[in-house]
Order: structure tokens, then sequence, then C-alpha cells
């Protein structure tokens, strides 16, 4: 498919986001996640609470709004890969710190007593959102992780970048948009984000090797090779696959490569949408 093309196909809708597919893989992997988000009374947002209330992830701490419409995002792929994609966020980003309620008010934590557990966090929160998130004490304890959500938010994660208690999951094109520069692999990439002052960060390159980079210095494993039949969600299966497979005390090495695995499967359409 090329841009201007008029083809048939079809059109699926699908329940997700960063932070849901995120939620069902870590459920996949036996894991308790627990969404925070924004969610519109709207028929579609009632109709998205009920799935994923059905898929038995925690739904009780999103932030419910009468007046914001639920968001959208469209993606239209075709036999070589995604052609286009556009994200409608705006009631999330309208919300702002709203969806961070059960982190201040001590249903999951509080300033005095901040969360401790692992929080995967993703760019479709503001700039400003994401400003106050990296000098908050709500986040100061927790395990945290942290996506783009596409290259074209890649910059807003840069007040992120000094944490000492974040881990970046990027790919070879947002690290080279964080850095302002170009890299042609992804252990290059991954050695110029930590001198960029990030502590631990993961690159992905598609089908070529990845890479793994922290104070233990950089690990890389190649992905197994599959047919791809979709693309949409594979960065988010990445990032909590990985994030299980380290919660199930795997190395470095292991961690990287079962999140290798796992993205492969979702792609090649192995694994369920």
């Amino acid at each position: 498919m090329r841009a201007g093309s008029d083809v048939p196909g079809r059109i699926t809708r699908l329940p997700g986001g960063v932070a849901l597919n995120v939620a069902m893989t870590l459920k996949h992997f036996g894991m308790n996640p627990i969404l925070l988000s924004a969610v519109g009374e709207d028929d579609e947002g009632q109709d998205l609470i009920a799935v994923t209330n059905r898929m038995g992830i925690e739904t009780g701490f999103i932030y419910r709004s009468p007046d914001l419409p639920t968001d959208r995002y469209m993606a239209v792929e075709g036999a070589n890969g995604l052609i286009a994609a556009i994200a409608d966020a705006h009631s999330l980003e309208s919300a702002g710190d709203k969806i961070l309620g059960a982190l201040m008010d001590g249903r999951l934590g509080s300033p005095d007593a901040p969360y401790a557990g692992a929080i995967a966090l993703d760019g479709n929160l503001t700039h400003s959102l994401l400003s106050e998130i990296a000098e908050s004490p709500l986040f100061a304890k927790a395990n945290l992780r942290v996506a783009p959500a596409s290259p074209g938010k890649a910059e807003r994660l840069l007040p992120l970048l000094s944490m000492p208690n974040a881990t970046f999951y990027v790919n070879l094109e947002e690290a080279g948009l964080l850095c302002k520069t170009r890299y042609d692999n992804a252990p290059a990439a991954a050695e110029a984000l930590l001198i960029r002052g990030a502590a631990r960060v993961l690159v992905t390159d598609g089908g070529n090797s990845a890479a793994h980079a922290g104070p233990g210095g950089v690990v890389t494993a190649a992905p197994p090779q599959v047919l791809v039949t979709r693309v949409t969600g594979a960065g988010d299966t990445f990032m909590a696959a990985h994030i299980a497979a380290e919660v199930d005390g795997a190395d470095a090495k292991t961690a990287l490569s079962d999140a290798l695995r796992a993205a492969a499967d979702y792609v090649s359409g192995d694994v369920p949408s």
C-alpha cells in the first residue's frame, strides 16, 4: 500500500493503547496489573472497561470523566508494515494528574509513602505532566519503566532521562530523537543514551539485534526471524515481557531474549490480540 491508495481491506476494533497492551501481556505472564488512565463514560468507554474487566485486569483506579470522550488510536497496516497511525489522546491529556489520584491519596501510595512496585509509564502523557513526574516524590521509590508510545512523542520523555530508578524502552528511531542524532545499530544507541544520562535502557531495531545497557555494560540479542503479520503493539509486548522476566529473576541476557521471543510471537500472530 502506498500513500494515496484506496484499497479493500479489513477494519478491526480492538481494546488497546500502550497501558492496556502492557497490562494484557503482563496478565498473560501471570501478573496482576492495575491500570491508571482516563476513560470516558460514553458507550465506547463502558465497552472498554467491560472487556478489560473480563480479562481480569483491575480498572477500579481509572479516572472516569462524564465530560471527556474515550480516546482512540487508529493504525493502517499493509503487507509492507505500518503505513500510518493517528493517536487521539486528547482526553488523557486533558485529565492531567487526575489519573494519578490513587498514587496520591493512599490507595496505592502517597507523598509520604510512595508506591514501591513496578510502574510502566508512557509518553502519551503531556510534557508538563511528565516533567512533574520526574520531580515528584510519588515516583521516587518505584521501579519505573518508561516508553515513548511513538517516535512523535519520544522527546516528551527528556525530563525523565536522568531519573536513577527509570528503565527506558525505545526503538532505534526514538533513541536517535532523544539524543538528537541517528544511530546505525541498537548497541551504539543504547550506549549513547547512557552517556545522555539514562540509568538503564533497552533499544530495539525491528528484525536486527536489540541491546540492553546499564551499569553492567551492554548486552545484545537477535530477535527470532518470523513472518510479520502485524506490528502495532509489538513494542508494548516487548516491554511487558521484559518486565515480567526481570520480576521473575531473569538476568539481563535472558530477560532480553525472552522479551524478543514474546514480541516475535506477537507480530507473527501466535499470540491473540
